[in-house]
């Protein structure tokens, strides 16, 4: 799809059951589809995992890394999808990466940036790219890995971002808004996370939004089922109304990293006055 003249591509790595505890394991009936977007299964979820590729002239920016190589070790799932595979559907190698946006250090959400070669060396998954999170996310991610985690769902696994970060290949983002790049700003939200960030894409007065884990599939447009998985609900679900009028003022297309089908959409609302996705036509 196209907002404006930036080229928006949306990958897959599949469908995952996230428990309680962090552990993830790929979704056993991958073939039949769930009624909803983010299904609750007893004591886990099965969501999606749908890093966004956006491309402005020779530019490449990786909205958020999926799980690539850092699925669970223990893992008998062999056949995967990871990041690698998934640029090469358009064409791509991971070199031609030029910016990561991380929304948060969650690792269902950033487990992809790096990988353990053949002699135990941690590399940057994308070797010429630059990767971009807040400091506010860093620190709480630096205090959470040193005591015990209280929130549910997919924490933090730092091991291997330390030699990213030692290595300079990490941009630490200290305003609430910055604009990496024409027409692509990296925005603050906190909620999820403190130092949780959504990407706002703008051009030739069309526009999108990823919200990362604010909003992390189609099946949370009209209700809030986060609060246990929020370090501050309250701010979470403030920012999320406000990020839902901005969009349906705007006819703003969204992009969900957790949906299992429904991955994007042109929010409007419907004669109930809740919020629906519109198609959008092919291009």
């Amino acid at each position: 799809m196209h907002i404006g003249s930036l080229t928006v591509e949306l990958l897959s790595e599949g469908r995952f059951e996230v428990f309680g505890d962090g552990h993830i394991n790929r979704s056993l009936n991958t073939d039949e589809p769930s009624p909803t977007d983010f299904q609750e299964v007893g004591q886990s979820s099965v969501v999606g995992v749908n890093p966004i590729l956006v491309q402005k002239g020779p530019y490449n920016i990786l909205l958020d890394t999926g799980l690539g190589w850092g699925l669970d070790a223990g893992s008998h799932y062999t056949h995967v999808s990871n990041i690698r595979t998934n640029l090469e559907i358009f064409g791509l190698q991971p070199a031609d990466i030029t910016h990561v946006i991380l929304s948060h250090l969650h690792y269902d959400h950033a487990a992809g940036s790096s990988y353990v070669d053949d002699t135990a060396t941690t590399q940057a998954t994308f070797p010429k790219a630059s990767y971009y999170l807040h400091q506010k996310e860093w620190d709480y991610a630096l205090s959470q890995v040193q005591s015990e985690r209280t929130t549910k769902g997919a924490g933090y696994r730092l091991d291997e971002l330390y030699r990213l970060k030692a290595d300079n290949r990490i941009c630490l983002l200290e305003e609430e808004r910055t604009e990496l790049l024409e027409g692509i700003s990296v925005i603050l939200t906190g909620g999820h996370t403190p130092g949780h960030q959504l990407v706002y894409l703008q051009n030739e007065n069309e526009s999108a939004y990823y919200a990362g884990d604010l909003l992390p599939s189609s099946s949370h447009l009209n209700h809030y089922s986060m609060q246990q998985l929020d370090v501050h609900p309250v701010q979470a679900k403030k920012q999320k109304v406000q990020l839902l009028r901005k969009a349906l003022d705007e006819q703003a297309i969204m992009l969900f990293y957790h949906s299992q089908t429904k991955q994007c959409g042109r929010l409007i609302r419907d004669k109930d006055e809740q919020y629906v996705l519109a198609d959008i036509p092919k291009q």
